[in-house]
């Protein structure tokens, strides 16, 4: 007779019958009192208890293992409790099952261009493989690749960085949250104005810091208004969110307003600027792109954040990166030194090769930008047409963020009331798919 296990179950417990054949070797006495090694057994597991006992089937002796399960805690932390979810990421995935189904869907949910990686970048990747170039790089990135970010920040941007300055990311998402982790305490204030990408407020939550939110005007382009800003600092101001070209408005600050930005943040020593530059090459003239930190005295206070994404239609390459003073990017390397560690090696590859493609993206960056300027004015022209609807013409990036407040309250047959832009999101996804602007909004 051979050792079995026969497992059954009930809604409340869980039994196990563990049948072992003693050796033939083995002395066993039946005798009162003796030992035979079997009893009571507990395992240190919280969600099951075991037992045995012996039970006496000549010729051999049987043990039986009950096995019960208790409820098992599943309590989240508080931090995790207090993150929403995305709304953005559940509309794309009500759009990607519609899909699966079968139902032809335009997917606009997340922010990334319909290009193909440039051949050259996709090819650098593929020789990064061929050539066996596949293990862990350094935490913060390879030297090659810091170099060749540092060359392209003097040469694009006009701020100067030395390799130890930078931080290379699994995305420049990483390297956002990673700023805000790094420089904010419980407590602290993180402004961001309205609208703004969805993910800040909570990265600031993250952080245990306070999202503070400035609302902006779609009369003033959605541009943050300094005056406003400055009603709004405190003792508690650690950190401010400027994203230019702006996700998701496409307004683009014009260097005399943040120079103006920047007089006031220099009045607080405490305060600090995240800087979203990750559609910087995604602009249309005449507007240009400004960096924060090139402004005088900003430099020492300013974390400038890029990436390969949306410029070189990187998004599944997940490569961004951090750049600033060594103090903070060094305590931003910590924390991806116990997260993440460093990015894969063969997006670094490939990200060398996209800095190597000339000013700006050169020809190939140039193709798509081009292409983003023909729908914007295209989209423009034809969602100004209709009535009700209030845009203000973006001057980057690949987003239109349309007021469609005149039609919230419409009754629509077979769907119901559009209470507001989720519903109304929800409406449009049998023509194709937005994302909704209260998510966006906070």
């Amino acid at each position: 007779m051979a050792n079995s296990l026969r497992i059954c179950s009930s809604s409340s417990t869980t039994t196990a019958r563990l049948n072992l054949r003693a050796p033939s070797s083995l002395a066993l006495s039946d005798s009162p009192g003796s030992d035979s090694g079997l009893g009571s057994i507990s395992f240190p597991l919280k969600s099951l208890k075991f037992s045995t006992r012996q039970v006496l089937k000549p010729p051999h002796r049987t043990t039986k293992l009950v096995v019960k399960a208790t409820e098992v805690d599943i309590s989240l932390s508080p931090k995790v409790n207090s993150i929403k979810p995305s709304k953005t990421v559940a509309i794309a995935d009500q759009a990607t099952a519609l899909v699966q189904a079968g139902v032809p869907v335009i997917r606009l949910a997340t922010g990334e261009p319909d290009f193909d990686t440039p051949a050259p970048i996709v090819e650098a990747g593929k020789n990064a493989i061929c050539e066996g170039y596949t293990r862990y790089t350094p935490n913060a990135g390879t030297l090659e690749i810091r170099q060749a970010i540092c060359h392209k920040l003097k040469e694009e941007n006009g701020i100067l960085y030395t390799p130890d300055q930078i931080l290379v990311s699994n995305g420049a998402k990483q390297s956002c949250v990673q700023a805000v982790m790094a420089v904010c305490s419980p407590g602290d204030e993180v402004i961001i104005p309205a609208p703004f990408y969805v993910s800040y407020p909570e990265m600031a939550r993250m952080a245990d810091a306070k999202p503070v939110i400035l609302p902006t005007k779609i009369s003033e382009n959605f541009l943050l208004d300094p005056k406003a800003l400055e009603s709004k600092l405190t003792e508690n101001s650690r950190l401010l969110i400027l994203c230019s070209p702006c996700n998701p408005t496409g307004s683009v600050y014009p260097k005399r307003l943040l120079e103006e930005i920047s007089q006031i943040v220099a009045k607080h020593p405490r305060l600090l600027v995240l800087t979203d530059e990750i559609y910087e090459h995604i602009i249309y003239a005449p507007a240009t792109h400004t960096s924060f930190a090139s402004l005088p005295g900003m430099w020492e206070r300013t974390l400038t954040v890029n990436g390969f994404s949306k410029t070189f239609a990187m998004t599944g390459w997940r490569l961004g990166y951090l750049a600033g003073p060594k103090h903070f990017v060094s305590a931003c390397g910590k924390i991806q030194s116990q997260f993440t560690s460093g990015a894969s090696s063969i997006s670094q590859k490939a990200g060398v090769a996209a800095l190597g493609l000339g000013y700006a993206g050169g020809e190939a960056v140039s193709i798509m930008v081009k292409a983003f300027r023909e729908r914007r004015d295209f989209l423009v022209k034809s969602f100004g047409e209709l009535e009700g609807v209030k845009i203000s013409e973006p001057e980057g990036a690949f987003y239109l963020f349309i007021d469609f407040s005149s039609y919230y309250g419409t009754e629509v047959e077979g769907f119901g009331k559009i209470e507001n832009s989720e519903s109304l999101c929800r409406y449009l996804l049998d023509k194709g798919c937005t994302s909704p602007g209260r998510c966006i909004r906070g």
